[in-house]
C-alpha cells in the first residue's frame, strides 16, 4: 500500500510541475508575440510616413514620383534603425 501512495504522491508532484511550466510557458508567448507586433509596427509606420511626406512634398513640388521613391526610402532605412535600437534595449531589458 506505501508503494501505491508513494506513487500517487509522486504523480501530484509531476503533475503540478507540469502545469506551472505551462502557464510560464504561455507568458513568455504572449510577451514574444507582444514585442515581435511592436518590432514590426514600428517598421511599417516608418514607412507609412515616409512615403506620406514624399507624396506631400511631391504634390507641393510638382516632383511626382521623384520625392516619393527617395522618402520611401528614408523611412525604410528610419524603421530599420528604430527596430535595432528598439531590439537592443529590448535584450537589454532581459539580461
Amino acid at each position: 500500500m506505501s508503494d501505491l501512495e508513494n506513487l500517487k504522491t509522486r504523480l501530484k508532484i509531476a503533475k503540478s510541475k507540469l502545469q506551472k511550466n505551462k502557464s510560464e510557458n504561455t507568458d513568455k508567448k504572449g510577451i514574444f508575440l507582444g514585442n515581435a507586433f511592436k518590432l514590426g509596427t514600428e517598421l511599417i509606420a516608418a514607412v507609412i510616413v515616409g512615403t506620406i511626406i514624399g507624396f506631400i512634398l511631391d504634390n507641393w513640388f510638382g516632383t511626382k514620383p521623384l520625392l516619393i521613391i527617395i522618402f520611401f526610402f528614408f523611412g525604410a532605412a528610419a524603421g530599420i534603425i528604430n527596430v535595432i535600437k528598439t531590439a537592443k534595449r529590448m535584450q537589454k531589458d532581459i539580461k
